[in-house]
């Protein structure tokens, strides 16, 4: 975990996802007994290890949101059990829990690994090599950080992002300002009524976050832009917003709005978690451990793509800590032994042919 977390892995920097890449390759090959397969796409180097008959697919991703240079001021140390260090919880040690797990189980014929290198932002090259292999095994163990406590992710919230762009007329701001159409002021009014789309109620929210208009202060601005995130717990949520986003209409004479973007992720609905929910308890067992807890989580993750295509899928596998993405993260490194014989229990019991639990866990 150390030697991981010490090998830094930022999302973009092709040079050091190489470098990491190269490390996970020798390691994977070892757990699994047999040689990876690195896609690249844009020149980005995703790792895969396909089973001849999958039925199980373990997911990860070893892109951090910590530039390279961050190990210099915050190194990795590990103290009274407790690990500290950039990309440690998210996702460094839940992958040498996997890569553990793999070689504790019983056999890892039928796994199938995938570790990716752009989940932080947003899968966009490795979405479809995800997508395909989820599709193949029938079931996936996700190894991002648990919840509080340990506890697995049943359910994420689905994922949008939206650019409205707003175009005006440029005008002097003190000579004749009524020539302009401010665009500025348009885009005023399009936060205001974006505050419409969201739903409390059902846990739907729509937030303007980085927004810019104009180019000097004596000028009416010709042109503005917002940023809007857009979460939801439910499919029909997101479709809903996204619908409605896409009729915004100008407020203001002469003005126009166009709107890019679109849902990223669909929620990871606790109906596609239910069934490897039962083998986890089953596992945990077989172990002799208690049964983590089960929560939703707002966050999004690959376990989103999988489970928008149907697939059964259990989240929050990996580590126990806290602070994902802050300079505050931690791993209970005295949790690690426990976290990987679950998994290889769990493994065991979805690779198992015959179990009735394997059975439902590999609906297709």
């Amino acid at each position: 975990m150390q030697e991981l977390t010490s090998c830094e892995s930022p999302s973009g920097d092709v040079a050091a996802l190489v470098r990491c890449a190269d490390l996970l390759t020798g390691w994977g090959n070892a757990a699994l007994g047999r040689n990876a397969s690195r896609i690249v796409r844009a020149g980005l180097p995703h790792l895969l290890w396909p089973a001849p008959d999958p039925a199980v697919l373990l997911l990860g991703h070893f892109d951090t949101v910590w530039p390279v240079g961050t190990l210099a001021e915050w190194p990795v140390t590990v103290h009274d059990g407790v690990a500290r260090g950039p990309g440690v919880f998210d996702m460094k040690a839940g992958i040498v829990q996997m890569l553990t797990a793999a070689e504790l189980a019983a056999g890892v014929d039928r796994v199938s690994v995938v570790l990716t290198c752009d989940e932080e932002t947003g899968s966009r090259t490795s979405r479809d090599l995800i997508e395909e292999e989820a599709r193949q095994a029938g079931a996936v163990l996700v190894c991002e950080p648990s919840a509080d406590g340990g506890a697995v992710k049943v359910a994420r919230k689905g994922c949008a992002g939206y650019q409205l762009r707003v175009t005006g007329r440029a005008a002097h701001a003190g000579l004749e300002p009524e020539l302009g159409v401010n665009a500025a002021v348009e885009l005023a009014h399009q936060v205001l009524e974006l505050e419409h789309l969201a739903s409390p109620a059902e846990g739907t929210t729509v937030t303007p976050t980085v927004l810019a208009a104009g180019t000097t202060a004596n000028t009416v601005p010709e042109s503005a832009v917002m940023q809007v995130d857009v979460r939801g717990w439910t499919r029909e949520e997101l479709d809903r917003v996204d619908a409605t986003i896409r009729q915004v209409a100008p407020r203001l004479p002469g003005a126009a709005v166009r709107v890019d973007g679109g849902v990223n992720r669909y929620p990871l609905e606790a109906e596609m978690a239910q069934p490897l929910l039962e083998v986890l308890r089953l596992a945990a067992q077989d172990v002799g451990l208690p049964a983590p807890d089960a929560v939703r989580s707002g966050g999004g993750s690959d376990g989103n793509l999988t489970a928008g295509i149907g697939v059964p899928t259990l989240d929050g596998l990996g580590a126990v800590g806290e602070h994902p993405h802050a300079r505050t993260e931690w791993v209970d490194v005295r949790a690690m032994p426990d976290r990987a014989a679950l998994l290889a229990a769990m493994i065991d019991r979805i690779c198992t042919a015959g179990d009735d639990d394997a059975r439902v866990a590999r609906m297709r």
